[in-house]
């Protein structure tokens, strides 16, 4: 098993030591994630709530949310401790980024799934594009990092990665915990929605999203490199308008809805 995927990771590896091909790679995810947000201003993603008939048969929530999330560990990790990149080699600046990202995938990938409860199963189709793009993902944030394997000499560079990885930090505070909260308002329920309230809920309807998106732009801002800045327009063209989807259900479902309440950004959208 480990024999095939480290030839699989040679050839990433063949395909990504050049930035040419990181770079190009980069811009169709950007392009890819924009195309997505003029999309959803029309339709809602086919998966959770929104799932309809016609994406492919149905994956247990559980088992996809595991399996889609597991590349985006799993190759960042082989190829930072594999054969083909000397882990020990990195400045001590990247080994932490790489650690970051790795450290968001294995909560999403080996935690979160088990928080969830009475999750809808997820159809085959977004479930299979999830495991492509965290599969291209995975390699494409690693290798950003390792092909800027620079020293940090300027003060300014020792702030913007320090604030970069505080937002980071906190960004992954704010996904965990509403996360948890959403997970307890539906523990123990006959599956019904209920209006999501405390911490972050109180201003946004999809706090959880305003956390990951804040994630990825610190992490952006901690690695300074066009593979995170694509990641970050990715996310936030994906999941910003998901979280006014979410807006909308909530205020269609509940009449009593908070009228002061936001999408994603407090007091303002």
């Amino acid at each position: 098993m480990f024999q095939s995927m480290y030839a699989v990771l040679e050839k990433i590896d063949g395909a990504f030591s050049a930035h040419g091909s990181l770079s190009l790679v980069s811009g169709v995810m950007m392009c890819w994630g924009l195309s997505n947000f003029v999309s959803l201003q029309f339709t809602t993603a086919p998966y959770g709530r929104y799932v309809r008939a016609g994406w492919g048969v149905p994956v247990s929530a559980r088992l996809a949310w595991f399996l889609q999330e597991l590349p985006s560990f799993l190759v960042p990790l082989l190829i930072s401790l594999g054969r083909y990149n000397d882990f020990q080699n990195l400045h001590a600046h990247n080994n932490v980024l790489i650690g970051c990202f790795l450290l968001h995938y294995f909560h999403r990938t080996f935690i979160f799934p088990l928080r969830i409860r009475g999750g809808k199963p997820v159809p085959l189709v977004p479930f299979l594009v999830a495991v492509f793009f965290c599969t291209v993902n995975g390699a494409v944030q690693t290798y950003g990092v390792l092909l800027s394997n620079s020293e940090i000499r300027h003060g300014s560079q020792q702030i913007r990665l320090c604030s970069g990885i505080v937002t980071f930090l906190s960004g992954m505070y704010i996904n965990i915990r509403s996360d948890i909260l959403l997970t307890q308002l539906r523990g123990g329920s006959t599956g019904e929605y209920k209006i999501p309230r405390g911490f972050l809920f109180e201003y946004v309807s999809g706090a959880n999203f305003l956390g990951e998106i804040v994630e990825w732009i610190g992490f952006y801002v901690a690695c300074y490199n066009l593979p995170s800045l694509a990641f970050a327009v990715f996310t936030l063209c994906n999941i910003g308008p998901r979280a006014f989807h979410h807006h909308r259900f909530y205020r269609q479902k509940f009449k009593d809805y908070p009228s002061n309440r936001k999408a994603l950004i407090p007091f303002i959208w």
